[in-house]
């Protein structure tokens, strides 16, 4: 079951934007009307911290720093007062490995469209990180 597959019991505005998003992640392929014209990106990484203003901007701030296709694992999905919470993993390969990360979204939705997003992200990790944290860590919940 793929992730979008996973939000398709979510009804209304809310299930619809987060499997626009969830489909944008996984194909690269921009949704017409997802983000507000004016959307403003947040991204804050390992030892790092960008934004972006605007439409164009938010998808570039992906597609230029992470432009893989790969699968992602909706962990979880929450309404918020301002929007809703999104909570998951990704894989995709690159390089001749295969890479992870691990994000939660914060997106604030006005007239149906998301005009905020706050991303908090693992960074991404190869695969010798992978194993190190593998070998170093048990997780109580995978």
């Amino acid at each position: 079951m793929t992730a979008v597959d996973t939000l398709a019991t979510v009804d209304g505005e809310l299930g619809d934007l987060a499997r626009q998003l969830v489909t944008w992640l996984e194909t690269g392929v921009r949704p017409e009307a997802m983000f507000a014209d004016d959307v403003f990106a947040d991204l804050t990484v390992p030892h790092w911290r960008v934004q972006a203003q605007g439409s164009d901007a938010t998808f570039h701030l992906r597609e230029d720093e992470h432009p893989f296709q790969g699968e992602v694992r909706v962990e979880a999905l929450d309404r918020t007062s301002r929007g809703f919470l999104l909570q998951f993993e990704e894989r995709w390969e690159a390089e001749g490995q295969r890479w992870y990360c691990r994000e939660l979204v914060h997106c604030t939705v006005a007239d149906g469209r998301i005009t905020e997003l706050a991303i908090s992200c693992t960074g991404d990790w190869d695969e010798a990180v992978q194993q190190r944290h593998a070998d170093q860590v048990r997780l109580l919940r995978p």
